[in-house]
């Protein structure tokens, strides 16, 4: 006999804290924090000192709390929509399972936790830039823009590229022109890996009443649009580079994953199927993570 069986609060209480880390989107959360860690290490020359280190972890920390707050309150404000779309009717606030109540709770609580952490143990121009990107996130995305304008992933797309600016500012305590080229990387990424899903999800965004390129414009105009973005893209890929921030190792690596990308956008552009879409989808996310793992590689080389 289990003592589970005869006290319900054995089991209840891990499958809240499931659910509630459920809310933070966990691999969202890591990218999120793998690209502010990038930013800390190509803003310190060489291999950090253990000050350094210390502070590059306490920072991560801190974005963590706070990213994971917004997309908790991204959840609530979502919630029917989540419901009627097969990808996200999973989360615990579209299926009932958490009220809002609990839920904002729960995102005030991180936030507040994760501000406090970068205020006072890294430095308030991470913790304002944080905040300004949660707010950026969470109500101007998710409330205004989202429903708003078909155009939405592209402007809300400057929350999703703050990482390696927070993490920049998080070891310098300013932004510079580097950390830029790295948010203009992540900004100009977003629109074709996110429209990439929406293709193969056209039929769950028209459910959910969302505005999104592929349901307003079409398959074809999102294919184009996927593949213009991806030729930019490429060419922003190449300015650490231009710029002295990386050598040669990362300009192999970053030529090669900006061919892939755009080589699998122009294919999905001339003749689609939501099986390339979803290829396409997958590589940029590898695209991504390599490239910003190849600046790590390149900076200590």
């Amino acid at each position: 006999m289990s003592t589970a069986s005869s006290n319900p609060t054995a089991v209840a209480l891990p499958s809240a804290w499931r659910q509630f880390y459920a809310l933070t989107k966990p691999r969202v959360i890591q990218l999120i924090v793998f690209c502010a860690l990038i930013g800390m290490v190509l803003a310190v020359p060489g291999l950090p000192t253990w000050a350094q280190v210390r502070l590059a972890a306490i920072a991560s920390l801190g974005i963590w709390l706070v990213a994971g707050a917004a997309a908790a309150f991204n959840c609530v404000v979502e919630q029917q929509i989540d419901a009627k779309m097969k990808r996200t009717a999973w989360r615990p606030t579209a299926k009932g399972e958490l009220s809002n109540l609990k839920t904002l709770t729960f995102s005030a609580g991180l936030c507040a936790l994760g501000s406090g952490i970068l205020y006072f143990w890294v430095n308030p121009l991470t913790m304002w830039l944080t905040f300004a990107t949660f707010v950026g996130y969470a109500v101007i995305y998710t409330v205004i823009l989202k429903p708003l304008t078909p155009q939405n992933i592209v402007i809300g797309g400057a929350s999703g590229a703050m990482p390696p600016v927070l993490g920049w500012a998080a070891m310098t305590g300013v932004v510079s022109p580097e950390a830029l080229i790295l948010f203009l990387i992540i900004f100009l990424w977003t629109p074709p890996h996110f429209w990439a899903l929406a293709l193969y999800r056209v039929e769950d965004y028209r459910k959910s009443g969302l505005p999104m390129l592929p349901v307003t414009h079409g398959s074809e105009f999102t294919r184009l649009q996927i593949f213009l973005y991806t030729l930019v893209l490429f060419a922003a890929c190449l300015m650490p580079f231009v710029m002295r921030m990386s050598g040669w190792f990362y300009l192999a690596v970053a030529v090669a994953l900006s061919i892939g990308f755009t080589g699998y956008a122009y294919v999905l552009w001339r003749d689609y199927s939501d099986a390339l879409a979803r290829k396409t989808f997958r590589f940029s996310l590898i695209h991504l993570s390599l490239l910003f793992a190849a600046l790590l590689v390149d900076h200590y080389l």
